[in-house]
């Protein structure tokens, strides 16, 4: 393949043209198309069936065979999950940069799939774990917890799946979507079909995993439920692999990330520079392709023309010397997401209690139908569940009928959907902290365990607000950020998924050191659990407050002026007439040093 080359390697030819595998322009009869995307969908559905297969059951495993303690599990799962959204970033920046999405996604499957190999090594190898532990002894707190050295090969396996899933997650969606040609009516409504699919494969594979995986994990053996991720994995893989030659393929663009790092640092650059008296006067401002806003003037500065630039002794073109207004918008407009990207994590830290003490409550409640004892990490099922049901309800229902009230085509705008989401989570929260207490003293009074059913509160109204707050969240970065930087955008979605999850752990650090242990212990029937939900519902109430703040100051993109200012044509010929002064100054100065 001819495909993987850096961008500053290339012979000139269109960086825009679609290729097959060889480098040459792509047969559309031959290539894409929905082959080519269901062979790569193929590889999420894998991606989906490990990582949440993983993280909804892993906190069993912690305290149960390596006897961890619920802080501590519930800190070891988010930090995984937080970590293998991260990456995300680091996948999306390869790609765009120097390998290209089919490569970068193909390598991420392979090294997933190592790293489930050595989960499942990490997992079946007596060694690794501590001495059982029975039920006197775990009550009495006995149990002798697994070593540093017991846990050295978990925490590789697991994040060699983190490092694999994160260039997944990134790439994979981008790939498929190259596999349509938006010019043609009849692709670009097939790519349409893509992204529903994508989504309905995304949650087959979370269905599967929480159901199948995990019955298996729990009652079959860790090996076989790992194993048979692992084998899902390779085979996925192969099948990637095998279908390169139906692929359509685009060079890589080079990373967004580089505009936002050259813009920032030539900006702190020239931090002592003075503003020109109008934007007019800053390069390239002319040929613009958005709209100049008065907001972040700071930045603007990266954009100020030295003497030499005008005199044209210093070539203004080079965006390391000077980038052009339009690069300066556009990472203004990445700036101007930050706030509300700070207000959205709040609700992935509370989603990822879903994870980690939500599942640990099961595990000590009621869980049997008949003569089946359903598996605690099953349980997940019914927040996916909700997911689906009101996605689709979203789609039929309530977006047609904010339509119709409100007279906007999109009907509820991506901030609404966001606010909407924010709500549930609090609402789920103050349930689960609820249920907690009564759980709790219904065990300790009477002895008796109460229904794991009662979780379904948390679970729906999590599942609800995910609906609203994923769709909302996505829609808000892709639709806001600037048109060169999509691929970046996803990327910002997913950092504050990776954000919710590091705040997660970093909250159960704090409430264990300041608790002394007694909210968050490994008993729950002995700790204060529901304290710690109570302490999530009032910190999601204070991050509403702040994000309806935000919210009610943000002004869309399609919001902004697209006209020239007024009395623009005046500037242009002071533009003109400062730009000849100039131009004389440096004439004038070189004949003076050019004679003897």
């Amino acid at each position: 393949m001819v495909l993987v080359g850096s961008h500053g390697e290339r012979d000139g030819s269109n960086d825009e043209a679609v290729l097959d595998y060889r480098g040459n322009p792509a047969d559309k009869s031959r290539t894409g198309g929905w082959l080519a995307a269901g062979l790569i969908l193929g590889c999420e559905l894998s991606e989906r069936i490990c990582v949440v297969g993983i993280s909804m059951n892993l906190v069993t495993y912690l305290g149960g065979n390596l006897h961890i303690s619920a802080a501590k599990s519930a800190t070891i799962v988010t930090n995984f999950m937080g970590t293998l959204n991260l990456l995300g970033l680091l996948g999306g920046f390869l790609a765009d940069a120097k390998l290209s999405r089919y490569v970068t996604v193909a390598v991420s499957a392979s090294i997933t799939a190592l790293g489930v190999i050595l989960l499942t090594l990490a997992t079946t190898i007596p060694s690794m774990r501590p001495p059982p532990c029975d039920d006197y002894t775990r009550q009495h707190h006995e149990c002798i917890e697994a070593t540093g050295r017991q846990l050295v090969l978990l925490y590789v396996a697991l994040y060699t799946i983190a490092l694999g899933g994160g260039g997944i997650k990134s790439n994979v969606s981008g790939f498929g979507s190259d596999q349509f040609d938006i010019k043609d009516p009849k692709e670009e409504k097939a790519m349409i079909f893509f992204f529903n699919r994508f989504y309905f494969v995304v949650s087959i594979g979370s269905l599967f995993a929480v159901i199948v995986l995990v019955y298996v994990q729990d009652n079959v053996g860790r090996g076989w439920g790992y194993g048979i991720s692992a084998g899902t994995m390779v085979v996925a893989v192969a099948i990637l692999l095998c279908g390169t030659p139906w692929y359509r393929f685009k060079r890589p663009q080079g990373s967004p990330l580089t505009v936002v790092w050259r813009v920032l640092f030539l900006a702190l650059k020239k931090r002592n520079r003075s503003l020109p008296s109008h934007p007019s006067l800053l390069n390239d401002y002319q040929n613009r392709k958005v709209p100049y806003t008065k907001r972040l003037k700071c930045l603007d500065k990266a954009a100020v023309l030295d003497d030499d630039c005008v005199a044209g002794t210093t070539n203004k073109d080079n965006p390391w010397m000077v980038p052009t207004v339009t690069q300066v918008e556009e990472v203004k407009m990445v700036v101007k997401l930050l706030p509300i990207w700070s207000t959205c994590i709040l609700f992935w830290t509370i989603y990822s209690q879903m994870t980690t003490f939500t599942i640990h409550q099961a595990t000590i409640m009621h869980r049997t139908v008949g003569s089946f004892v359903i598996p605690a990490g099953s349980f997940s099922a019914f927040l996916i569940m909700s997911i689906l049901i009101f996605t689709s309800l979203n789609e039929k229902v309530f977006v047609p009928l904010a339509r119709k009230l409100t007279n906007n085509v999109q009907g509820i705008t991506s901030l609404q959907r966001i606010g909407i989401g924010l709500i549930f989570s609090i609402a789920a929260m103050v349930g689960a902290a609820v249920v907690e207490k009564e759980r709790r003293e219904i065990a300790v009074q009477k002895e008796v365990k109460i229904s794991a059913f009662w979780l379904l509160i948390q679970f729906f109204l999590v599942g609800t607000g995910e609906a609203f707050a994923y769709v909302g969240q996505l829609e808000f970065f892709i639709r806001e950020a600037p048109d060169r930087m999509k691929s970046m955008s996803t990327g910002l979605f997913l950092s504050t998924v990776s954000m919710g999850f590091f705040v997660s752990s970093l909250l159960v650090s704090i409430v264990d050191h300041v608790t002394k242990r007694i909210w968050l212990r490994s008993n729950l029937n002995k700790g204060k659990l529901n304290n710690f939900y109570w302490l999530l519902a009032v910190l999601g109430f204070l991050n509403l407050l702040v994000f309806l703040i935000l919210a009610s100051r943000h002004q869309y993109r399609t919001q902004l002026p697209i006209r020239p200012e007024s009395g623009e044509k005046e500037l242009e010929r002071l533009n003109n007439e400062i730009i000849e002064d100039v131009e004389k100054k440096a004439s004038i100065k070189s004949m003076e040093i050019a004679e003897p």
